[in-house]
């Protein structure tokens, strides 16, 4: 619930800072400054009052040639309080900034006497001296190349404003989405080693961890230019990048709400969803941001399906999803782009995190069930042997066996304490060693076959003795044929116990050779079968299958048990 809060803390501040932005007075009166370009090279081109009527708008393909670009900017009466002032250009290419004629700056280095052009990057900012900066038009003349990147006719943006706000302004940005991205990237390691960690490994937190990681990711893509120094022709890496962690966040967060609300359709949806985002990648070739916002787009109508899907199931957080939902549609239609993604994807996360929170609650309560039931289990395998019946029983044959054979009822006492000792042992245990269950079962057919007089016949086939399983499962399967099976002509009743692996299961098979017998109580429901269920539902959850049925020779029942 910290990391809760403090992503909640960051997406305020942010919100804050994105609207304090837009209230910040523009120092251009000119909204949309149109460039003009003529391709060659003259020094006269950088006066204020050259005449460029005849320049073109349009700028050709100039391949590695030298070109200029001119723009008229209207000023507004100058406030002291934003000098010293600073422009900033958008371009590609490198190039020199005049204002008004005079030098102010250099991106990159030009071609010149024989040396290849040294790219700039693509935001750059400059300080305009302060005799330089009066009311009125003024002009801005770039003398460029663009050898890297020459059919690319990226248009060229300017603004305006205080140099220590548009130097430090980013910064500010930056550190609040450091701050977020730190946060995000401390709930992915977490969950990260949650899952590695956890006996039950949960589809939806692996998920989780890795939506929190790519958004890390997708944040320090985005700002990443505020960090290193980007040249312009590696300019659109960087957003094929941020395209792409768009594009994976965007299958994964319908993907968690799928899990999270048990959508029945989830794998006919995906693959719709990922069919869709291909084709808007393919129809938005290169339109970056466009089809950022339609990755976006395509993973909320999704995720809106998803979600009324689980309202209508009923299922726990879906209004807190819907609402989140909602609220990330409207951030993204409200607030610009470079703000209102992450935002939107903020809120999206922060519902995601509730509802792993409902889940833990959950898992907590199923947890102490299991504890409890565990407990039981624990009574049960206790009580199945020191049960009045069967100690009567089992005490009045071993008082015959002493008076008749003191030898025989010697053992008998041995293999009656031995059962014990090894029940002492496993009664607190959820899984023990196959080699164990082995011995207890041999010990019982060693009892029952004293206190019977029936010669049972116990066999191995397969045995892997490093498997583990739930105790006395196989022993309870035994009890059950002693009980319900009458002895073979030469009074013999045999049981075979065999393993195999599978691909996708370990098979346990025990069969009973032996008469059924024609009256008995429904084996499908009795409380062995109870026992035998209740133990392969604490070790495996649901990943077993159980099968009990009589056959011509006897009885067989086998245990699946998934991988």
């Amino acid at each position: 619930m910290k990391i809760s809060l403090y992503i909640y803390i960051m997406h305020n501040l942010l919100f804050l800072l994105t609207f304090l932005s837009l209230l910040t007075t523009p120092v251009i009166s000119t909204e949309e400054p149109i460039p003009v370009y003529k391709t060659g090279d003259n020094m006269a081109w950088a006066a204020k009052n050259y005449d460029d009527k005849d320049w073109s708008q349009a700028r050709e393909n100039t391949l590695d040639r030298i070109f200029w670009s001119r723009t008229h900017l209207e000023m507004y009466q100058e406030e002291e309080e934003l000098k010293p002032l600073g422009l900033q250009i958008q371009s590609f290419g490198s190039f020199e900034v005049y204002w008004d004629g005079v030098l102010i700056g250099r991106n990159g280095q030009l071609p010149q006497n024989g040396k290849p052009e040294v790219p700039g990057t693509e935001s750059s900012y400059y300080r305009i001296p302060d005799h330089l900066i009066t009311p009125g038009f003024h002009t801005v003349a770039l003398r460029s190349s663009q050898s890297f990147l020459p059919d690319v006719h990226r248009s060229i943006a300017f603004k305006m404003n205080s140099y220590t706000t548009l130097l430090t302004k980013p910064l500010v940005t930056m550190s609040y989405m450091n701050l977020m991205a730190g946060a995000f990237l401390i709930a992915a390691v977490y969950y990260f080693f949650l899952y590695m960690n956890s006996q039950r490994r949960q589809w939806d937190i692996l998920i989780f961890a890795s939506i929190c990681l790519l958004f890390f990711a997708l944040l320090i893509m985005e700002y990443l230019k505020f960090h290193v120094f980007i040249p312009y022709p590696d300019f659109y890496v960087r957003l094929e990048i941020i395209g792409w962690l768009t594009f994976v966040n965007a299958l994964l967060v319908p993907l968690y709400f799928i899990i999270q609300f048990n959508f029945k359709k989830g794998k006919w949806l995906m693959v719709l969803l990922f069919i869709a985002l291909l084709l808007l990648y393919i129809l938005n070739y290169k339109s970056y941001d466009q089809t950022a916002l339609l990755y976006s787009l395509a993973m909320l109508i999704a995720s809106f399906i998803v979600v009324f899907n689980g309202i209508i199931q009923k299922e726990k957080g879906g209004f807190i999803a819907l609402t989140a939902l909602l609220i990330s549609a409207l951030i993204s239609k409200l607030v610009v782009y470079d703000y209102g993604l992450f935002i939107s994807f903020t809120v999206i996360v922060l519902s995601m995190l509730y509802l792993h929170s409902i889940r833990a609650s959950v898992i907590e309560a199923e947890h102490q069930n299991a504890v409890l039931l565990s407990s039981r289990l624990q009574l049960e395998l206790l009580k199945k042997n020191i049960q009045p019946h069967f100690l009567r029983n089992t005490l009045t044959s071993m008082m015959d066996w002493v008076e008749e054979s003191p030898k025989e009822g010697s053992r008998f006492i041995q293999a009656l304490a031995a059962e014990f000792d090894i029940m002492n042992e496993i009664s607190e245990q959820t899984l023990i060693p196959i080699t164990k269950e082995l011995e207890l079962c041999r010990q019982h057919v060693s009892i029952m076959g004293f206190r019977k007089e029936i010669n049972y016949q116990w066999e191995e086939i397969g045995i892997d003795e490093k498997q583990l399983i739930p105790p006395a499962i196989i022993h309870t399967l035994l009890e059950n044929g002693i009980t319900h099976s009458e002895p073979l002509p030469g009074n013999t009743v045999k049981f075979i116990l065999s393993y195999c692996l599978k691909e996708k299961t370990h098979q346990y098979t025990f069969e009973t050779f032996a008469k059924n017998r024609e009256v008995m109580t429904n084996r499908s429901g009795g409380n062995g079968f109870k026992y035998i269920r209740a133990r392969l539902t604490e070790s495996y959850g649901q990943n077993w299958t159980f099968n009990s049925v009589a056959t011509e020779d006897g009885w067989i029942s086998t245990i699946h048990i998934l991988r």
